[in-house]
């Protein structure tokens, strides 16, 4: 199944995890801090479904400038961006900086998400989009489709929800040939367990195995992980491939 990773970004209270939970159902701001506060402090994670059956995933990264370093971690592993712009603001200072850190991480695709529509008059909503056509001038997204929404009312939403589909399904899908990448977004500690490091698989495909070389794979569609282990790659001679068993229906590692 193709993976894909859309990650939020813009200045702080412009709506993104409104946008998320309005897309998902999830509420990505879970610390009791973020909620005391109002704002993200450290990223959040949801997964949007699609009709056909297909999915992807949203991280939702922090807007403001003191936590530019969780928004950093975040982007790490970005396919799609959804660069969110209130409409009764406009571009503010952390649009313009997670903007170019996207560009600097080598994002090339996404959309732009005009929120609190229901904020704005017929005027204001008209400058707020000539102001963003200027502003992305001569970005990745200058050309990006812009979509207008409201979480409060729901406009937008669904019109959302289908031009995100249509980006994921353009999409290339990752390649499991090429060499184990995995940017690290968080390393923290749990007790009785130890040093807990999470990021998002980029390239290339992992499974656990024995001293024997013996492989034990597998998919994940949907699951929470909390472990910690000891990570040991080897790199070996010839080529892994998997076939299909017509017996068990199960791809096969083939050595």
């Amino acid at each position: 199944m193709k993976h894909v990773v859309i990650g939020t970004a813009g200045h702080v209270d412009h709506g993104k995890t409104a946008l998320v939970r309005a897309l998902t159902g999830v509420d990505t701001d879970r610390l009791a801090e973020e909620k005391k506060r109002g704002i993200t402090i450290d990223l959040g994670f949801a997964r949007l479904d699609f009709p056909d059956g297909s999915c992807a995933s949203i991280v939702d990264v922090p807007g403001h400038e003191r936590f530019i370093k969780n928004m950093l971690a975040g982007a790490g592993g970005v396919d799609l961006a959804m660069l969110v712009v209130a409409a009764d603001e406009g571009f503010m200072p952390q649009t313009v900086e997670h903007l170019n850190i996207l560009s600097l991480l080598g994002v090339r695709r996404g959309v732009v998400v005009l929120t609190k529509c229901d904020l704005a008059d017929a005027d204001w909503l008209a400058m707020a989009r000539a102001d963003l056509a200027a502003r992305v001038k001569g970005t990745f997204l200058e050309n990006a489709p812009v979509v207008e929404t409201s979480a409060a009312t729901g406009q937008g939403i669904e019109d959302l929800r289908e031009m995100l589909h249509a980006l994921v399904r353009q999409t290339r899908e990752k390649s499991a040939r090429v060499p184990f990448r995995l940017p690290i977004d968080r390393v923290f500690s749990v007790d009785g367990f130890g040093t807990v490091v999470t990021g998002t698989l980029i390239d290339g495909h992992i499974a656990v195995g024995d001293e024997q070389g013996a492989a034990h794979g597998g998919h994940l569609n949907e699951a929470i992980i909390s472990a910690t282990a000891e990570i040991v790659i080897t790199k070996l001679a010839g080529s892994v491939d998997r076939r299909k068993s017509e017996e068990t229906g199960l791809n096969i590692w083939q050595f």
